[in-house]
């Protein structure tokens, strides 16, 4: 029998409550380091709120530029515990011999914490020099949907109610309906589990769909998108200066502070509006 994965740990706390002082359990997020392997060498290590590991390891993979597709990743497997002690937060992927970093010539290794992403790559250029394309121009979302996405995100949340220690990434249809959502510690990692779990059933690039985040969205999380081939990242709070920068020149729609009936677009307003079809066109 597989183990159960365990998303949360129950902790005494002492809680002060207008004057009073009592103890009480209390429920945290779990945070756990998992390592990424390509064939024997290890690639990444990123801390991570455990489930879910083959999508954030596909999504990580994909998102980062080592693989251009599902078709190139040959097999994603979670390392047995009992073959290599210590190792059950370790995925280990196999990828065609055109796909495999030359680990020899790598500058560095990809190294994440849930709070800063991939640290020291945040950088325009970098994701310039990949030749990403613009996300689809075609599509069009309905703000009257869109309002109301917040509202299904929350009520997906499973582990937030608990705990309030999670972001949450969730994938909306052009109808508004709820495709996926996947909670971690980091926000970077509920993105790449999203995306993760698309590219391992063969539905990337994600032209007819909108993301939305719980939190900021930060540069990362257009960047992820962009490479996803999403047109419509949203996010319950501000979006970074530079993600806003790179949203506009790769042409994506970036929403920031979702709220009840407001939101702010920063970046590809003409996509905010109903499509032809809706419109009886």
């Amino acid at each position: 029998m597989a183990p159960k994965i365990r998303k949360l740990n129950l902790t005494q706390v002492s809680e002060w409550d207008n004057g009073q002082l009592r103890r009480k359990d209390d429920y945290l997020a779990s945070e756990e380091p998992l390592e990424i392997r390509v064939g024997d060498q290890p690639l990444s290590v990123t801390m991570r709120t455990p489930g879910h590991d083959l999508e954030l390891a596909a999504g990580f993979l994909f998102t980062e530029g080592l693989v251009q597709s599902g078709e190139q990743i040959i097999s994603l497997q979670p390392v047995v515990p009992s073959e290599v002690p210590d190792s059950g937060n370790v995925v280990q992927a196999t990828l065609v011999p055109e796909a495999t970093p030359d680990f020899a010539k790598m500058r560095r290794h990809f190294f994440a914490s849930s709070s800063c992403g991939i640290c020291g790559k945040a950088s325009i250029d970098a994701v310039r020099s990949r030749l990403l394309t613009a996300p689809n121009s075609d599509f069009r979302f309905d703000p009257e949907l869109l309002v109301g996405l917040p509202e299904v995100l929350r009520s997906e949340q499973d582990v937030f109610r608990r705990t309030g220690g999670l972001h949450a990434a969730a994938l909306f249809d052009s109808s508004g309906a709820l495709q996926v959502l996947r909670e971690d510690i980091g926000r970077h990692n509920a993105v790449d589990k999203v995306i993760g779990w698309a590219l391992m059933i063969g539905r990337v690039p994600l032209t007819e769909s909108v993301l939305l985040v719980s939190g900021r969205g930060g540069f990362e999380i257009v960047q992820k998108s962009i490479a996803a081939g999403i047109p419509i990242v949203a996010s319950v709070s501000a979006p970074s200066s530079l993600a806003v920068q790179l949203a506009r020149e790769l042409r994506l729609t970036l929403i920031g502070f979702l709220r009840g009936r407001r939101f702010v677009i920063y970046s590809g307003d003409e996509r905010i509006g109903k499509s032809q079809h809706q419109d009886g066109g």
